[in-house]
């Protein structure tokens, strides 16, 4: 009799999760490629669905390798991002400060990497069934990505926001989610769906090597894209703002050659044709008076006359000094017949930019680049509200517009809509001018309130709460734009979340990865033992 012993055979799993692992190769070029494609789904291409692509790819990249690997891979994916998004640093100021942001980028991308390196080995371990791998693990490698857009968005320095993955879908039916769950849980959704978009792959890859799949893990994937289907937050507006927005066209770059007073001249050039027009505001761009009619009298009859002719106060932009010898990029708020009323000093000046943090440190690295760094703006202390004709506006200088903090302070004081003055002249006719407009257009929609954003040079538009353009200016044209600006007290659920979201979803990643890790560990011994 045959008595042979047979092995006995498992019964199939409902879902199981793949363990193979691609050719290093694919994965280099898949880590390579990912950059590029994640660029191009910001302005000026604007070409969003790729955000999923790109972001998938660079997880996938990572999944199964080791962890010297994964870093390499992230430092591949994250240069080829950062020097690919941020290449407008170059148009002036040369390679040297782009190549040192998107290092600097890079290294926080790389460890980013690792992370979910381990996101991948380890959390399957925790929630192994079909809810587990095709849901809760990809919430995971979401919640990751984000916990590292959230500290490299405040630190160090203040951190550098751009790049984050909701600024890419600000002309995307996902954009009107900013309003629902915020900058921050916009990009966790983004990522979560391009992690479960990966996961259907490959299992569908898996399925195709003989290992069963049911049909419900894919229908996971696309019933949390019918999630992101929420209709718009409605938006109550309570009146309209009246503002006459003037682009001087005026090259007030650290580069340019113009007599000190030039730009102030080109903006009063661009005022006059409005006399006699009937607004509430009169709205100039950052550094608008360069010079500053505080401190010179001739500049402030020139404002005087500006505001009595328009019968309008004028918000502008300027550079101030105080008693104790510090200097700041400066909003004021300009009364016909009282002069200044108001100021709003800029709380998040640009390291390496409007100051150099540091400097007996850093000034010995690169002193010609940093000679153009001559003074250091101070970190302004005021409010970032003006009251303006009854109206209260939040005030976001430049790249004021990306501070999460600073957007949260301006609506928490009542702002109803918000002024966004910059200036673009250092980058050109490059992406920056459009990337910048459209993290604005995605702050309205946010917080539900209009945006008046004007520049120097352009981009200058006035948006809707839902992220309508109301009137755009050409670039590098000298325009203005009068128009009546809804107004709204509208309070939105990324508003009352807040400062909420970016604790929440990094303690879950962490929670889960330490979890992870503990059930992995527990795993391995029992098996050694067993």
């Amino acid at each position: 009799m045959n008595t042979r012993l047979r092995t006995p055979v498992a019964p199939h799993s409902s879902v199981t999760t793949p363990t193979s692992t691609a050719p290093l190769w694919l994965a280099v070029v898949a880590a390579g490629a990912s950059g590029p494609i994640n660029a191009a789904a910001f302005p000026a291409l604007d070409w969003w669905p790729l955000i999923f692509a790109g972001t998938g790819l660079m997880m996938w990249s990572v999944a199964g390798r080791r962890i010297g690997t994964a870093f390499g891979l992230g430092l591949l994916g994250g240069f080829s991002f950062w020097g690919t998004h941020i290449f407008w640093l170059t148009i002036y100021l040369g390679p040297v400060p782009w190549l040192a942001l998107a290092g600097l980028q890079t290294v926080f991308f790389a460890i980013g990497a690792v992370l979910l390196n381990l996101a991948w080995r380890w959390v399957p371990a925790v929630w192994p069934g079909r809810w587990g791998t095709l849901v809760l693990l990809p919430a995971v490698l979401g919640a990751v990505w984000s916990l590292r857009e959230s500290i490299t968005s405040t630190w160090p320095y203040g951190g550098f926001s751009w790049g984050r993955l909701a600024f890419s879908q600000s002309e995307s039916p996902f954009g009107s989610l900013a309003a629902w769950f915020g900058i921050s849980g916009l990009s966790f959704l983004l990522a979560w769906v391009s992690a479960i978009l990966v996961q259907a792959f490959r299992e569908s890859a898996a399925r195709q090597h003989g290992i069963r799949i049911p049909l419900r893990g894919i229908v996971a994937s696309g019933s949390l894209v019918l999630l992101l289907a929420l209709p718009a937050w409605p938006v109550v507006t309570s009146g309209t703002f009246r503002v006459a927005a003037v682009q001087g066209n005026s090259d007030a770059g650290l580069f340019a050659h113009r007599s000190p007073g030039q730009t102030l001249n080109d903006h009063i050039a661009g005022t006059v044709p409005l006399f006699g027009d009937r607004v509430d505001a009169v709205i100039w761009p950052e550094n608008a008076a360069d010079l500053n009619p505080l401190t010179h009298p001739d500049v402030a009859q020139a404002l005087d006359y500006i505001t009595e002719q328009m019968d309008a106060p004028l918000v502008t932009g300027t550079i101030t000094s105080d008693n104790q010898g510090r200097t700041f990029n400066s909003l004021l708020l300009w009364e016909p017949g009282t002069g200044p009323v108001d100021q709003y000093d800029k709380i998040h000046p640009v390291p390496f930019a409007e100051y150099l943090p540091d400097r007996s440190f850093w000034y010995p690295f690169a002193p010609a680049l940093f000679d153009l760094v001559p003074r250091d703006y101070s970190i302004g202390t005021r409010d970032n509200i003006f009251t303006i004709s009854g109206v209260r506006a939040g005030l976001a200088i430049c790249f004021d517009i990306v501070d999460d903090s600073l957007i949260r302070h301006m609506i928490s004081d009542g702002a109803q809509v918000i002024l966004a003055p910059t200036n673009n002249a250092d980058f050109g006719h490059s992406d920056e001018n459009v990337q910048q407009l459209a993290i604005a257009r995605l702050r309205g929609i946010e917080t539900g309130r209009s945006v008046v954003q004007v520049s120097t040079v352009g981009v200058s538009a006035i948006m809707a709460p839902d992220g309508r353009t109301i009137s755009r200016l050409p670039i590098f044209t000298a325009g203005s734009m009068v128009e009546n600006v809804p107004l709204s007290t509208t309070t939105t659920p990324a508003t009352v979340l807040g400062a909420n979201v970016d604790p929440a979803v990094g303690g879950f990643a962490l929670a889960a990865l330490v979890l992870g890790w503990l059930v992995s560990r527990q795993q391995r011994k029992v098996r050694h033992h067993g």
